[in-house]
């Protein structure tokens, strides 16, 4: 008999009660599945290539007395009306699919709103959210490859994924590493060894050299020998769908672009629904167990930022390649995948999704670490052009200097080889002021550089 609750609480009574008697409606508000995980609906071919088109497709959720915006579920348990459904609970016949909760940890109903919409976003069958992109990736890695795994991965990667990969997996896991050059298809090959490589692992654009990595021809190698693919797509939501184009996972760091507020910390595995719901395995599952929870009330303000992430993304790749263009003519050594002269243009062109640019971020390589902390030093201090600042995606410029930073992980010889030079300034480029008010800041610092150095070398 399916559990019902009294009138007071209307519309969730109704769906709980018709969930549990597994009755599936003809508006939609609930479908009955067996997957713990709810699935995404597949939208129309017409709308599958345009990010912006899935998210619209998405059901919209009310807050609970009719509000626009949905409700915060900011409970950590979920009471039941009978114990007998507890212990269905427990067994796996009832569950979040079916509208119902055990504890925040496991599942809430805020935050499995903002993995239908990552979901959408990427283009996969279900998406989970985490407390951090480190967290994503690693319960990721955790879960493909046992102990004596094998990945094989991009030389050039985040740190923080370098780190986990060269140091602290061997050490806690015995899950070894090879890392390679990604446009380097047959080393990409020879180092994929079938029934030992459980995982291809490469940023879609790398961080911070704006490598852009072949999706599908890189999948397609690590198909062919059994191998998973699991792509970093932060620099590029909107951009690039990396599952369209034949990865198996997707992950994010939803704190950079996503947020576009850099006011919190959180994470997204995209994939299969059978992954997602393997890493939510009572037993076995690496998110279950690892237990990288994201808080209801973060997952809420992240579900309202994304219905205008394509907006936001369309500025910042606009200015990018408005700054790298004018920087490449001004002289400065530039590297930005819009620009024709990047080794990876074309490439870039032919997997993007199209109106969303070519990324939001560029580098300028001044060479050496002294050059480019004085760069960043007028950008910031003498004319307000952006903010000396790791992270990225926010609506003001942030810059750093990659190699004393964000990829200080890397050994001199690991950096040579991700071709990072000790002089290479990121920057994040953002969309306040008017673009050419911005451009004025920079031409500003830069002639504020130049008088330095000249006083310098007469000194």
């Amino acid at each position: 008999m399916a559990e019902t609750r009294s009138c007071e609480f209307g519309i969730s009574a109704k769906k709980r009660a018709a969930a549990a008697d597994g009755f599936e409606g003809d508006d939609d508000i609930f479908v009955a599945k067996k997957s713990m995980l709810p699935t995404l609906a597949v939208a129309p071919p017409s709308w599958e290539s345009d990010p912006a088109a899935s998210l619209a497709s998405l059901r919209h959720e009310f807050g609970e007395h009719g509000g626009v915006n949905m409700s915060i579920e900011a409970s950590a348990t979920f009471t039941v009306m009978e114990p007998e459904t507890m212990r269905r609970m427990f067994t796996g016949e009832l569950g979040p699919d079916r509208d119902f909760f055990i504890y925040s940890r496991h599942f809430n109903p805020t935050v499995l709103n903002l993995g239908r919409q990552m979901a959408a976003l990427e283009g996969t069958e279900a998406a989970y959210c985490t407390a951090s992109g480190m967290a994503a990736i690693s319960s990721v890695k955790l879960q493909l490859c046992s102990s004596d795994g094998h990945v094989v991965a991009s030389a050039t990667l985040y740190g923080g994924t370098h780190a986990l990969l060269t140091h602290f997996l061997p050490r806690i896991c015995n899950i070894t590493t090879t890392f390679v050059d990604i446009t380097d298809h047959e080393a990409v090959k020879n180092a994929i060894v079938q029934g030992r490589t459980n995982v291809l692992f490469f940023e879609s654009m790398s961080n911070p050299t704006l490598t852009v990595a072949n999706i599908p021809e890189l999948s397609k190698l690590a198909h062919d020998k059994g191998a998973m693919v699991v792509v970093d797509n932060t620099f590029s939501p909107m951009v690039l769908s990396p599952a369209r184009l034949g990865a198996d996972v997707v992950v994010h760091s939803i704190s950079k672009f996503i947020s576009g507020r850099a006011d919190v910390i959180a994470g997204a595995v995209c994939g299969p629904e059978s992954l997602l719901n393997s890493m939510m395995d009572l037993h076995q599952g690496s998110l279950m167990l690892l237990g990288p929870t994201m808080n209801a009330k973060v997952a809420f303000e992240l579900s309202e930022r994304i219905p205008h992430l394509g907006l936001r993304k369309k500025e910042h790749c606009l200015r990018a390649m408005e700054y790298a263009t004018r920087m490449k003519k001004m002289g400065q050594r530039v590297v930005y995948p819009g620009l024709e002269d990047h080794p990876q243009h074309h490439l870039l062109k032919s997997m993007a999704n199209k109106g969303y640019g070519f990324g939001g971020l560029l580098c300028v390589d001044m060479e050496l670490e002294e050059k480019a902390t004085r760069l960043m030093h007028h950008l910031q201090n003498s004319s307000q052009f952006g903010l000396i600042a790791v992270s990225l995606g926010y609506y003001e410029t942030l810059m750093s200097c990659s190699g004393s930073s964000t990829s200080s992980e890397l050994n001199s010889e690991e950096k040579a080889l991700a071709g990072i030079s000790p002089g290479l300034v990121r920057m994040s480029i953002g969309y306040t002021g008017t673009l050419e008010q911005k451009w004025s800041q920079f031409e500003r610092a830069i002639s504020r550089m130049e008088v330095g150095s000249t006083l310098f070398n007469k000194n």
